[in-house]
């Protein structure tokens, strides 16, 4: 088991940023009665390998209201190296999903390019069993998509009224807003799922046929910079029934996740150090092009901004559709508070039309749901992130090295995470093009709302949760 899963529920050295507000409720000793209560109703096909240390399940953690995210110090059964190991060497089809935060936090660490990486780590996963490798940036794409027809369509049927739009990417954000923000500010929150659903539901809905794989026989991890992406891995909202039983009994029915396991950059250096492998002198394999942002001349594209570049892209976009506005060069974001917060705004004729916001870290974050609160807010969309400095400082990544201090390695990981990486607008992308001709109609039509967008909901918390906060 990956020694970043503390042995029991840690409030110490939390690294996403969400602090927790209490110790955990949930006895240690009451696992095992809780652990066989919750296989009663499994929620996976495939069955986990037998392990020693299962400390807590993921409803648990949701039903409690003392660590707010702290997924690092939750052990998530089917999210660990071995679970990875004993699925690849089962016989299943392991596809292998990147980030483009992760894949600039390998090549930081290694000192490669991020072109580099990916060809290097689909040789190094293709060695240990995998049929594909691919790259989030490309789902990205499908998302931004989605989410400007979004922002479009509420912008001209509901005249300013339910704003912000406020991104859904960052779980732990998602996780905050739904155990303590509750239902007036969820409407606010896009219903469009995070690149790491949408290339999962991609895969598991599409890509199989393409590739002449059954549903049920494929193992999707993906590779964050996030450990709270594992809990977003595993919600209920992110698992379906197998078409072909979808008439019998629904209490029956195995659910499948979209996304089976998820691994962090730092697993991934850990998945590497384990095999001794020598991962700058590993050969650069081919990039599976199916799904993964690479031209015909082999250069990687994707859009600017560290942690995906929501607000940059659907500021551009409707600039452009409902003002005409057509904006070249790059934006001029203004500083507000401090560097994590900062705003974009558009004038025509004198009046602000639109107003966009960077919103980074649990301090921005409260501020900004205070305005929406009280109804003060005048931000017509909200990019947030849990996490300061975005994602490419997510809790999962590679740690500083001896002697860099964390402001080193994000300046470091700033200069690299464009590298190599022309900047492209997502409505051109060819596998996004693909995708709505062969698979999803067009934006915002009935298949993209099914299989890209989803529902957030306020959890209740439990009686002995509010006892002991009493």
């Amino acid at each position: 088991m990956s020694e970043k899963f503390s042995p029991a529920l840690r409030l110490v050295d939390l690294n996403d940023f969400i602090a927790p507000s209490q110790d955990c409720i949930v006895s240690l000793k009451a696992v095992n009665s809780k652990r066989n209560k919750s296989q009663e109703k499994p929620n996976f096909i495939n069955q986990p390998s037998q392990t020693e240390a299962v400390k807590i399940s993921l409803k648990d953690c949701l039903a409690c209201s003392g660590c707010i995210t702290s997924a690092e110090t939750v052990m998530l059964e089917k999210q660990s190296l071995d679970e990875f190991l004993a699925h690849i060497n089962s016989g299943n089809h392991v596809i292998i999903s990147i980030s483009p935060q992760s894949r600039a936090s390998l090549a930081a660490y290694f000192d490669l390019s991020p072109i580099q990486v990916l060809r290097k780590l689909t040789t190094f996963f293709k060695s240990l069993g995998a049929k594909a490798v691919f790259d989030t940036s490309s789902s990205r794409d499908v998302s931004l998509v989605e989410l400007c027809n979004e922002f479009i369509s509420r912008y001209q049927h509901q005249h300013g009224h339910n704003f912000p739009i406020i991104s859904s990417a960052c779980p732990g954000w998602i996780c905050y807003a739904e155990k303590t923000l509750g239902s007036y500010i969820l409407p606010y929150i896009s219903s469009v799922k995070s690149p790491q659903q949408t290339i999962g539901a991609a895969i598991k809905h599409h890509v199989v046929q393409t590739m002449g794989f059954k549903q049920h026989n494929v193992y999707h991890v993906t590779v964050m910079p996030c450990y709270d992406k594992k809990l977003e891995a595993v919600r209920d909202d992110f698992a379906f029934s197998i078409d072909e039983l979808e008439n019998s009994n629904l209490n029956s029915v195995p659910r499948i996740p979209e996304v089976d396991s998820v691994l962090t950059s730092g697993e991934v250096l850990e998945l590497i150090k384990l095999k001794s492998m020598d991962f700058k002198a590993l050969k650069e394999a081919p990039l599976d092009n199916m799904f993964v942002n690479v031209d015909e001349g082999g250069h990687l594209y994707g859009v600017s901004g560290g942690s995906g570049g929501y607000a940059e892209t659907v500021f551009r976009h409707a600039s452009k559709s409902l003002f005409g506005v057509d904006i070249h060069g790059p934006l001029e974001f203004r500083t507000i508070r401090n560097s994590d917060f900062q705003e974009v705004t558009l004038e025509v004729d004198g009046k602000t039309v639109l107003k966009f916001a960077l919103c980074y870290g649990f301090r921005n974050l409260q501020n900004i749901v205070r305005k929406i609160k009280i109804g003060k807010c005048d931000y017509h969309f909200l990019e947030v992130m849990a996490c300061p400095s975005g994602c490419l400082n997510g809790g999962g990544q590679i740690k500083p090295k001896a002697g860099q201090s964390g402001k080193e390695l994000i300046q470091l990981l700033d200069s690299v995470y464009m590298q190599d990486v022309d900047v492209a607008d997502p409505f051109n992308n060819p596998i996004v093009k693909r995708l709505y001709d062969e698979w999803l109609e067009y934006p915002g039509s009935e298949k993209a709302r099914q299989y890209l967008h989803t529902e957030y909901h306020p959890l209740v918390k439990s009686t002995a949760s509010q006892l002991h906060n009493w």
